[in-house]
């Protein structure tokens, strides 16, 4: 199970990107946006960054809620459906089809986040770059969000090999295989509707808490609070996720 270095290229397209768009119900952004709000500290008119957006269902909540929101994305798939949805709506959201890791904004920002599992795509060099990315798009005293469950207290205590679902038509399958060596999961995805099959591979690099702390310190920024959930409760061994929060210095 080897997956290229840049698997992402190409990954979000077809019934991938019909499955990404599916996965996640309204009400579980809804309660993700409003963590957002309150340890973002946005109000309406606040300058907001959302890397990688995705289809936009952050960037798209947020600006239902009068901020002004920048989403980032390099899938053409994804960043289609968030134009189409954000057209439906009347909603004014800038969307940029561009790489995470070469952020083109400098003190822009009231706030950044990255957020839907979309941190750990990249080798420990990538990662890096996206952080010091993010901590010059923000400016001073601004505040950067990471949320993932591809966080080592998060994803090992629970983890699995084999997981499958089916969400709105679509069956998922994932098979995984954690490399402790090059601290690793290697994922083989299949996703599959009617007569139609997909299958590609993934991987993506798992970090412990403190490792992610000190990169983020290490780039710029402070006073890192952590949770394991929207609800707000203190980030522990098995939480289902890690919400960091920290502010630009």
């Amino acid at each position: 199970m080897t997956s290229p270095t840049d698997w992402w290229n190409g990954f979000f397209t077809g019934l991938f990107a019909d499955f990404w768009r599916a996965a996640i119900p309204a009400e579980a952004t809804r309660a993700e946006v409003d963590f957002f709000q309150t340890h973002l500290l946005l109000t309406p008119g606040s300058q907001v960054l959302d890397a990688p957006c995705g289809h936009g269902r952050h960037s798209l909540e947020l600006a239902r809620r009068g901020c002004h929101v920048t989403g980032l994305d390099f899938s053409t798939d994804l960043l289609a459906a968030a134009r189409q949805s954000a057209a439906q709506e009347g909603l004014s959201i800038d969307w940029v089809e561009h790489d995470m890791r070469d952020l083109p904004w400098n003190g822009e920002f009231d706030a950044a986040f990255c957020a839907g599992n979309s941190f750990g795509y990249f080798d420990d060099d990538g990662n890096r770059a996206f952080l010091e990315a993010a901590a010059q798009a923000v400016r001073p005293g601004g505040r950067f969000l990471l949320e993932s469950g591809w966080i080592a207290e998060a994803l090992l205590p629970h983890f699995n090999e084999r997981l499958e679902m089916e969400i709105s038509g679509i069956r998922f399958v994932a098979e995984n295989r954690y490399d402790p060596a090059r601290g690793v999961v290697e994922n083989l995805f299949t996703v599959s509707r009617g007569g139609e099959s997909q299958t590609r591979p993934a991987e993506h690099r798992v970090y412990t808490y403190g490792e992610l702390a000190r990169m983020i310190r290490d780039v710029g920024f402070g006073d890192l609070k952590s949770f394991g959930s929207p609800a707000g409760e203190p980030f522990a061994l098995g939480s289902p996720q890690l919400l960091l929060v920290a502010t630009r210095a």
